[in-house]
């Protein structure tokens, strides 16, 4: 499969089960936020779904995409700049709860995404995920944000076109 038809599927697949959440002007509020470089949550949460889709369809196991797109895309919707001071202090270890407190008012979320939103640091916070979705989604995340801290996301293109 060519590297163009992959990202397409990849994209699809991200705009079929997370529209609702790409159209929603509050989860636009992380495009204003920063989290990596000079990356936005909301490029680093569209790129850590790209990579966790990747994952999962390089694993051949069977997955809950709707949840894995889902939980991925709202992983970091904490909807505040961590940079700052006042936020600054703690906020790898506290602002999984915060994503999923808002994550929970603003959308519908299954038991599965619940799970990805709120272990997805681990180890850094010690409870393990509980979903293999959840575990991609560590993987992931960190993976993105080493990529992010020294260069540019991962599926630079594809979040292009998804934030549109």
């Amino acid at each position: 499969m060519s590297k163009a038809k992959r990202k397409r599927i990849i994209r699809n697949t991200i705009d079929f089960y997370g529209a609702d959440i790409l159209d929603s002007p509050k989860y636009h509020v992380s495009d204003k936020n920063m989290q990596h470089g000079d990356v936005s949550v909301m490029e680093h949460s569209i790129s850590v779904a790209c990579v966790c889709v990747r994952l999962a369809k390089l694993t051949h196991l069977k997955h809950d995409y709707s949840a894995l797109v889902r939980g991925s895309l709202l992983h970091d919707y904490f909807n505040y700049d961590w940079h700052d001071k006042d936020h600054g202090h703690l906020h790898g270890y506290r602002h999984a709860s915060k994503a999923l407190e808002n994550a929970a008012d603003d959308f519908s979320i299954s038991p599965i995404e619940a799970n990805m939103i709120q272990r997805h640091m681990f180890p850094l916070n010690i409870r393990p995920p509980r979903y293999r979705e959840a575990v991609l989604l560590c993987i992931a995340d960190k993976a993105c944000a080493i990529k992010e801290t020294f260069s540019k996301p991962f599926y630079d293109d594809v979040i292009k076109e998804l934030k549109k």
